[in-house]
């Protein structure tokens, strides 16, 4: 089951420099590109077909979260925290004005279950989705 945290951000990745980064402009055409680059990377780390595709529809629905709020010069931000079995993933917007997230909102309701931790992040002119897949292998001891 997922566990979600909205109040938080899930912690640690903040002071690592992210292993793969990937600046979109922020317009829902370029998502597409982000689902893309999400499956490769956890492809890469061995997820299953299940958690790829979820991670997959993950990241869409964070986007969904942040484009609307996006300043209209704004770059999507995609930060890619890569570990054994676990991908954390930040989708970032510049915001004029600090906004509460919508967490009855179908995407987030779609983003915090597919997600093994998930949390939204308003200050400091950003407005960031964080979110973290464990794949399901990571724990049958491969």
């Amino acid at each position: 089951m997922s566990q979600t945290s909205p109040e938080s951000p899930a912690g640690g990745t903040a002071d690592r420099r992210p292993d793969v980064e990937l600046r979109l402009p922020a317009d829902s055409a370029y998502v597409s590109v982000l689902r893309t680059t999400t499956a490769g990377l956890a492809a890469r780390l061995d997820f299953t077909i299940d958690d790829i595709e979820d991670l997959r529809i993950a990241v869409g629905e964070a986007s969904a979260v942040v484009l609307p709020e996006a300043d209209e010069a704004s770059d999507l931000v995609c930060r890619f925290h890569m570990s054994p079995g676990e991908l954390t993933i930040t989708v970032t917007v510049t915001v004029s004005e600090p906004t509460t997230p919508d967490y009855d909102s179908f995407a987030w309701q779609v983003l915090s279950t597919l997600a093994t931790h998930a949390s939204v992040e308003s200050g400091g002119g950003e407005l960031t989705v964080q979110m973290t897949m464990a794949s399901d292998l990571a724990g049958a001891g491969r």
